[in-house]
């Protein structure tokens, strides 16, 4: 690889809006074959709000799913196993 083929360095701005980020405490994943749909849901029975929505390509969400193997495990070298979260009673649908 050239130093023109060199790494790039990309400014990301992260806008003032979206810095407190959004609790979701529930997530209901969808797609097609073009994209897959992850709806972040804050759930308080008797309702609950999508709170975020994110679309990506089916590349990108491997990249997703392999990034979130590597954190869960460095996390759990750190700080134990991580107990699994019983599922809220009842369904979940959109209306």
């Amino acid at each position: 690889m050239s130093k023109e083929q060199g790494v790039q360095e990309i400014k990301i701005n992260f806008p003032q809006d979206l810095q407190g980020g959004a609790y979701a405490n529930n997530m209901i994943v969808s797609h097609t074959k073009e994209e897959f749909i992850l709806d972040f849901i804050m759930v308080a029975p008797p309702t609950g709000t999508v709170t975020a929505r994110v679309i990506v390509s089916p590349g990108h969400m491997k990249r997703i799913l392999e990034a979130l193997r590597d954190n869960v495990s460095k996390y759990e070298r750190v700080f134990g196993t991580i107990q699994v979260a019983e599922p809220p009673k009842g369904t979940i649908g959109f209306s």
